[in-house]
């Protein structure tokens, strides 16, 4: 079986076939390959920052133009080259979940005042050290939460993070939603609000913020599962006199597989304007993987291209280890040809570790493939070195930030 190419449903200005050879940020892939080895990551800061640009334009154009704020997701990829180029744009904040990111963030250059932090399980150490950082912004996710850090900062502004029990996630996947019929830890339920809100008062602490993150990696076809989401959130948001500020958190993402669209920004901005558009509430928004995932591609080498019973594998030089998002969360790193190809055949891409999970690509087209040829994984720049382990001892592999 063969298999054609017109143009790839990948295909954009900056990441492209040029004469046949793949360009990204207007470099022959190739050579980077060559020159910085594999695995290496590699992050477009031009897409980084054009991305977040197309947030803002389409936040404005639906009339939150001085009234909304994001709050990059450092969790996705927490490069200190990127982090600080992000501060020097200051085009974002930092939602941080963890002391240790708060720390990096400040280390990177933004200020206290620019993270909003919204974590779970935080230990009395975890607390001890984000109250040391003044001006940063705690979303409290459970009563507990709310006791400890009224402790540690009474006279403060607070969030509240809420739990609607509806959620919005990438398609039928659950494994990427994080609210619905099956309870979960993330935030404070309907049920236990009035106490959170008395505990708060308790504690001498002013909830001026309701936040929310039911799911992640939503796409147009799911827009109406983010209308239902807030329009359950509503009921929390009517509880709280004197609200400033609606976090809806992250979770827009970006096409994975042939036959899917991006995210249609202006419909997803005209939603929220739907909802928020006539009250003064100032809108939050968490993006990390509509920011840096389609920023970033994964450059390998093949191992080796055979049959075994009637499927083709060919295998990497990377494992799951690096980038576990296709393991972990049924997620697939379109595997791409450095030079543009007219006949392919159908191969299962898998890696070097020692586990039967590690597949990263089912019926990928790709050409016949020698041993030391690169490969590029396209959608590798979040959660992939972030969420990265030495499992297997496999756990090298390099990062670059291409700044122009």
């Amino acid at each position: 079986m063969t298999h054609s190419h017109a143009t790839e449903w990948w295909t954009r200005e900056d990441l492209c076939y040029k004469n046949q050879v793949l360009h990204f940020a207007d470099r022959d892939v190739e050579h980077l390959a060559r020159q910085l080895g594999t695995p290496s990551f590699v992050y477009s800061l031009p897409r980084v920052l054009q991305n977040l640009r197309r947030i803002h334009a389409a936040l404005d154009a639906a009339g939150f133009a001085g009234r909304h704020s994001l709050y990059y997701a450092i969790k996705a990829n927490r490069f200190a080259p990127l982090v600080t180029a992000l501060a020097q744009s200051g085009q974002c904040g930092i939602d941080a979940c963890s002391p240790a990111e708060v720390r990096h963030a400040v280390s990177c250059g933004f200020r206290a005042n620019q993270v909003s932090f919204t974590a779970t399980s935080l230990s009395a150490e975890d607390l001890d050290q984000l109250a040391c950082h003044k001006g940063l912004f705690m979303d409290c996710d459970s009563l507990a939460c709310i006791r400890a850090w009224g402790k540690r900062a009474p006279g403060t502004k607070i969030g509240l993070r809420i739990n609607p029990a509806v959620g919005v996630g990438r398609g039928e996947n659950e494994l990427l939603h994080y609210s619905g019929d099956t309870t979960t830890k993330f935030g404070i339920y309907r049920e236990q609000f009035a106490e959170a809100l008395a505990l708060a008062q308790q504690m001498d602490l002013r909830v001026t913020k309701i936040h929310f993150h039911t799911g992640c990696g939503y796409l147009t076809p799911q827009l109406s599962q983010l209308d239902r989401v807030i329009q359950t959130t509503r009921w929390f948001i009517d509880q709280v006199p004197g609200l400033e500020r609606v976090n809806i958190g992250g979770g827009l993402g970006v096409p994975h597989l042939p036959g899917e669209e991006k995210l249609d920004l202006k419909q997803w901005a005209q939603l929220l304007h739907r909802h928020f558009g006539d009250t003064n509430l100032h809108l939050e928004v968490e993006p990390g993987d509509y920011v840096i995932k389609d920023a970033g591609l994964l450059l390998v080498s093949v191992t080796h291209d055979e049959v075994k019973r009637d499927t083709r594998f060919v295998g990497i030089n990377a494992g799951f280890n690096l980038a576990p998002e296709p393991a972990y969360y049924g997620l697939p790193f379109q595997p791409v040809s450095l030079h543009q190809q007219t006949t392919t055949t159908p191969a299962t891409l898998v890696g070097h570790i020692n586990e039967a999970l590690d597949v990263w690509y089912r019926d990928a087209q790709l050409p016949c493939l020698q041993e030391g040829q690169s490969l590029a994984l396209i959608n590798s720049g979040a959660y992939s070195a972030a969420m990265s382990s030495n499992h297997c001892m496999r756990g090298s592999s390099n990062e670059v930030l291409l700044l122009d």
